[in-house]
């Protein structure tokens, strides 16, 4: 059944929020206390919370106890599906190549592997790119950029799989959804949603393609993109997506 405003019987056009953690929901790894009332007010209009995040779920819950506040988490850059009510956690391609986990210890790359990804500081791009090619692995895998870290993702893995994966569990579309967040690996998912947010200390090339830039940066925006959803459904982001 559609969600209307009480006062004026109108269906909404925004049904969930979904929303980047690390830079965006997040100021340093931690979500400020002022940002959680915003996020249950959310909740109480009948609104869907997803939580789409490159973190390993265990990093993210060691750093975000609070999560079960979310419908959906989706982790590890969309390559894992979490619903926190029960605990199950979905794998969403398979586990990471263990030649390519042999070969990254055999030159010295530090990295931690996930579910399905594998972590890597910036500065050893250079060196897992050249794994990835000594291996043959580029059309099996590819590397997301995170400001300062990087991701090794099976091929067409990106946190839009992820967010579909939860959309069709959620009985939602993604012309549904406002989207935020604040880097490249959020690019993607952002363009799939019917409306995309950048807070204001997002990249600039995420700033560029959004549809909204928030005034205020990391929670402080993701708090302001709420309350404007709340008080009017966005009325100010047009809907550039048809419902599919």
């Amino acid at each position: 059944m559609d969600l209307v405003f009480p006062a004026s019987n109108t269906p909404m056009r925004f049904l969930a929020l979904a929303t980047d953690y690390d830079g965006t929901l997040a100021t340093h790894g931690s979500v400020e206390k002022h940002v959680f009332p915003a996020l249950h007010r959310l909740r109480a209009s009948g609104r869907k919370l997803l939580l789409v995040t490159g973190r390993q779920l265990p990093d993210l819950q060691k750093v975000f106890p609070e999560y079960g506040i979310f419908d959906r988490v989706i982790a590890e850059n969309g390559a894992l599906l979490y619903r926190p009510e029960s605990g199950e956690e979905v794998p969403l391609c398979d586990p990471p190549d263990p030649k390519l986990i042999a070969a990254l210890r055999g030159r010295g790359v530090p990295f931690s592997a996930g579910r399905a990804i594998i972590a890597i500081d910036q500065d050893h791009h250079t060196a897992a790119a050249s794994v990835i090619h000594d291996l043959d692995l580029a059309r099996e895998v590819h590397i997301a950029l995170n400001k300062g870290s990087l991701m090794v993702l099976p091929a067409r893995v990106d946190k839009t799989t992820g967010l579909q994966a939860a959309l069709s569990e959620l009985h939602l579309d993604a012309a549904n959804v406002v989207g935020i967040g604040d880097a490249e690996n959020d690019a993607a998912f952002l363009a799939a949603c019917g409306c995309a947010a950048a807070v204001a200390n997002a990249l600039p090339q995420i700033k560029r393609n959004a549809d909204l830039v928030t005034n205020s940066a990391h929670g402080a925006g993701v708090v302001e993109l709420i309350g404007q959803l709340l008080d009017n459904d966005l009325a100010r982001c047009a809907l550039r997506r048809t419902l599919g």
